[in-house]
């Protein structure tokens, strides 16, 4: 993979006849647990069939760590230009304690689509693994952790948790979020209940969030109406487009179950431009519980993520893999913040 064998075996060599990349066989060399068994004993076998032996020296320095982290937020446009979303903002707090309870340094920094951020810390040795938060359209990004797993990058990101990840993930049980948004507004007697969120392959957790809601409806022996679905991306503008849009083409709705707490703020915007109260008209839901979601008025009802158990295990997770331990895929349970956009 890369370049062919030369007469002087190297770990490069061994890399180009195993298929894989140079970090992953000197991982495998060093008996990392982060390197699959049958991986580790293919590139064992080549290494013995080239006669090759560790350079004990140059192998001391490689493996010596930076004690630094980096945390890579994906850009997101906000309305005062921070580019990144309220809630991981919330979260970097309970991320900067944990990697200073484990005596780590932490690299803060953006991922930017158009640039090799996926490799600029692999090979600059800036950091010995990455903390990845939001990552826009899945289908794109989908690629770059492709690349990440190729290159032997330690990583763990935040996201929706399935069978078919790439690499580790962390995130809630957004199924069960959405089954919980909805059996609060139909135990209010809201039956007709809109989904404002892109709620497909490109964007999984508001797709999750969405199937929740729908298994909701089932239960309750109510067929979910596509109708009453709107695309939305996490912004307030994006949230107001969508209502206004089921408010233009006639949908009757009583409630709003918005796919994060940006939609839901929008939303608000869009029933009070329209003459609708809330939570009278409408009853509103939102995602995250970000500092906002308590100052809206009415306050918003949310489905709050526990921010301070993400960046605990999102740095425990990365930390397992950089030790070579075996790392797992975690998934949070969420709670119901109960506010005045539902029962006031």
């Amino acid at each position: 993979m890369g370049r062919k064998p030369s007469n002087k075996p190297t770990s490069f060599d061994i890399a180009y006849l195993a298929g894989v990349s140079q970090p992953t066989v000197s991982r495998a060399l060093r008996g990392s647990r982060s390197v699959s068994l049958a991986t580790r004993q293919r590139i064992e076998e080549i290494a013995r069939e080239l006669n090759y032996s560790v350079d004990k020296n140059a192998s001391s320095l490689r493996s010596q760590r930076s004690n630094t982290i980096a945390l890579l937020f994906f850009e997101d446009p906000t309305p005062d230009g921070a580019n990144i979303n309220p809630f991981f903002l919330a979260m970097l707090g309970a991320i900067t304690r944990a990697t200073a309870n484990r005596g780590l340094d932490l690299l803060i920094s953006f991922q930017k689509m158009e640039d090799d951020w996926h490799t600029r810390y692999q090979d600059s040795h800036r950091a010995d693994g990455l903390i990845l938060l939001g990552y826009g359209d899945y289908t794109l990004y989908e690629q770059r952790l492709n690349d990440l797993v190729a290159a032997g990058t330690q990583f763990v990101r935040w996201g929706s948790v399935r069978d078919d990840n790439i690499g580790t993930t962390v995130g809630s049980d957004n199924v069960a979020a959405g089954r919980l948004a909805g059996e609060h507004l139909l135990g209010l007697g809201r039956q007709r209940i809109a989904f404002l969120g892109q709620a497909d392959e490109h964007y999984p957790e508001f797709a999750d969030r969405y199937r929740g809601l729908n298994e909701a409806l089932a239960a309750a022996g109510i067929a979910a109406d596509p109708a009453l679905q709107a695309d939305a991306l996490s912004s307030e503008e994006q949230g107001r487009a969508a209502l206004r849009r089921l408010l233009d083409r006639g949908a009757e709705f009583d409630a709003v179950f918005a796919a994060s707490d940006l939609i839901a703020i929008g939303a608000m915007r869009a029933l009070a431009e329209a003459g609708r109260s809330v939570p009278g008209d409408v009853a509103v839901v939102g995602f995250d519980d970000i500092p906002a979601a308590s100052l809206t008025s009415p306050p918003l009802t949310t489905v709050q993520q526990d921010l301070v158990a993400a960046g605990e295990l999102l740095v425990e997770t990365l930390a397992e893999q950089i030790e070579g331990r075996d790392s797992r895929n975690r998934r949070l349970t969420p709670k119901l913040i109960v506010r005045a956009s539902t029962a006031g």
